[in-house]
C-alpha cells in the first residue's frame, strides 16, 4: 500500500480545524531588481532558479499522478454520503441491492462523523450518530428483506463484510484499523469526474469558492470568487475568476494604470486578463496551475497564485504558454466578520471545486460536458439538486460581461 495515502484522513481533520495566522495580501506582480549580496554569478543564480522551477513543476505533476488531492478524496466522501442518503430514501429499492446498500452504510459509519462536522449542517448530526450496532439492529428489524439477507452472514453475531478467519491483520498501516484501510485503499464505491466536480461547503477555507446568490446585483452579480486567505481575526481576500476582459494583457495593461513592467507585459502579451474585484484595481495578480515556484502561494492542490517573475522565465524557456496564466486585475476583501455576515444572509454559496474548474480561464482543458462560457452556471450544475435548478433558471448572461 502506498504510504502517501495515509495522509488523507489526517488532512481532512486538519482542514476543518486549521486557521491562517496572518493576513496576507494577494501577491503583487511588480517585477523589481535589487542588488544581491551573494557572490554567486548571475548565470549561477539563474541556473538555481531554473532547478527550483523544475522541482515545483515536478512536485505538482507527482501530486496529480499519485492522486494525492485531499479535496478530491473529500469530494468522493461527500458523493458517497449523498448516494447513501438517496438509497435510504428510495422506498422502491429491490432486495437484491439491499446487501450492497448495507455494505456501503457500514463504510459510511467511519466517515459520517467527519463529513457531518466538516460539510453538513446541524440537522444531519442525528443521522451521523448511528453506530454499527444501531445499523445492524435496523437491518434485523427491516422485515422480509432482512430475513433473506441475514443468511449472507453480515451483521450476524457482530460480523461485518470484512470479517474473516485469520491470525493477522491485512492492513499494513499502523494508524488505521481494518475497516478504515478498506475505505481508503479499496476501489471507491462512488466515482467522480476529476475534471469537473463541485460540492457545497458549510465553512470558508483557503481554496474554496464563493458563488454569488442569483439575487446579488452589482459588480459581483453571478461571479465566482476564489478565496486566497481567510482568518476570523484578520479578514479574508479573494479574486473573481469568471469575468474575463475583452483583450489580452498588452491591451488591458496599456489602456489602464497598472503595476506591470514592460518585460512582463511583453512575455505575457497574449495572456488573458480577468476582473478580480473592486479593491486595488491598479494591481495585478496571477492565477495558474504551473506549480509552487518562488514567490507564489499554493491556494489548494493544483492551484497557485503569484510568482510572476519565475513564470516569465518559464515562458521564455517555452515550458509555459502565456495563455496558461490568468492575470487578475484587483481583488475582493472582507474585514473580520464581514464575510460571515454576508454568508449568513445568503449572499454567497460556499463550495469546493476541481482545479480545472477554478483554472477555467487559466488554460485548463475544456470537456464536452463543460459550459465554457458560463462558469457560474457550470459550477452550480456540478453541485446538483437545488443548485442545478438555480443554474438552469438564472443562467444566460455568461461570463463575458462586466455588468449585470
Amino acid at each position: 500500500m502506498a504510504p502517501y495515502i495515509t495522509t488523507y484522513l489526517s488532512i481532512l481533520v486538519l482542514a476543518s480545524d486549521s486557521t491562517v495566522t496572518a493576513f496576507v495580501q494577494l501577491p503583487k506582480l511588480a517585477v523589481t531588481s535589487t542588488p544581491s549580496s551573494s557572490s554567486r554569478s548571475i548565470p549561477a543564480r539563474l541556473h538555481e532558479s531554473k532547478k527550483d522551477n523544475d522541482r515545483a513543476r515536478m512536485e505538482k505533476s507527482w501530486e496529480h499522478m499519485m492522486g494525492s488531492d485531499w479535496r478530491e478524496f473529500r469530494a468522493r466522501l461527500v458523493a458517497q454520503e449523498h448516494a447513501d442518503e438517496m438509497a435510504s430514501a428510495d422506498p422502491n429499492s429491490k432486495s437484491g441491492s439491499t446487501s450492497t446498500k448495507k455494505e456501503e452504510k457500514q463504510l459510511g459509519n467511519f466517515i459520517s462523523g467527519a463529513i457531518s462536522s466538516i460539510f453538513s449542517k446541524g440537522e444531519k448530526e442525528k443521522e451521523t450518530e448511528k453506530t454499527p450496532e444501531s445499523a445492524a439492529t435496523a437491518v434485523k428489524e427491516g422485515g422480509e428483506e432482512s430475513a433473506v439477507d441475514i443468511f449472507d452472514g453480515v451483521d450476524v453475531g457482530g460480523a461485518t463484510k470484512y470479517s474473516t478467519i485469520q491470525w493477522n491483520s491485512p492492513c499494513d498501516d499502523p494508524f488505521m484499523d481494518e475497516e478504515e484501510c478498506h475505505i481508503v485503499y479499496d476501489e471507491p464505491l462512488v466515482k467522480i469526474d476529476a475534471h469537473r466536480w463541485a460540492h457545497p461547503l458549510y465553512h470558508v477555507e483557503p481554496g474554496c469558492i464563493l458563488i454569488a446568490n442569483e439575487k446579488l446585483g452589482g459588480v459581483f452579480h453571478q461571479t465566482v470568487v476564489l478565496i486566497i486567505e481567510h482568518n476570523d481575526q484578520t479578514g479574508s481576500t479573494g479574486m473573481v475568476i469568471n469575468r474575463p476582459f475583452p483583450g489580452n494583457l498588452v491591451k488591458i495593461a496599456s489602456d489602464t494604470e497598472s503595476n506591470i513592467d514592460l518585460s512582463l507585459k511583453m512575455a505575457f502579451s497574449k495572456a488573458p486578463v480577468s476582473y478580480g474585484g473592486p479593491v486595488m484595481q491598479d494591481q495585478f495578480s496571477t492565477l495558474h496551475g504551473f506549480g509552487e515556484v518562488m514567490g507564489s502561494k499554493k491556494v489548494c492542490p493544483g492551484v497557485f497564485v503569484g510568482g510572476s517573475s519565475q513564470l516569465m522565465q518559464e515562458v521564455r524557456r517555452n515550458n509555459l504558454h502565456p495563455t496558461e496564466v490568468l492575470f487578475v486585475k484587483g481583488h475582493a476583501a472582507w474585514v473580520p466578520g464581514q464575510l460571515s455576515r454576508e454568508i449568513e444572509k445568503g449572499v454567497w454559496y460556499i463550495a469546493a471545486a476541481s482545479a480545472d474548474l477554478i483554472l477555467r480561464y487559466a488554460g485548463a482543458p475544456i470537456s464536452k460536458d463543460d459550459n465554457p462560457s458560463d462558469l457560474w452556471a457550470d459550477i452550480l450544475s456540478c453541485m446538483g439538486e437545488k443548485f442545478e435548478d438555480i443554474a438552469t433558471t438564472h443562467s444566460g448572461r455568461g461570463d463575458d460581461r462586466m455588468l449585470p
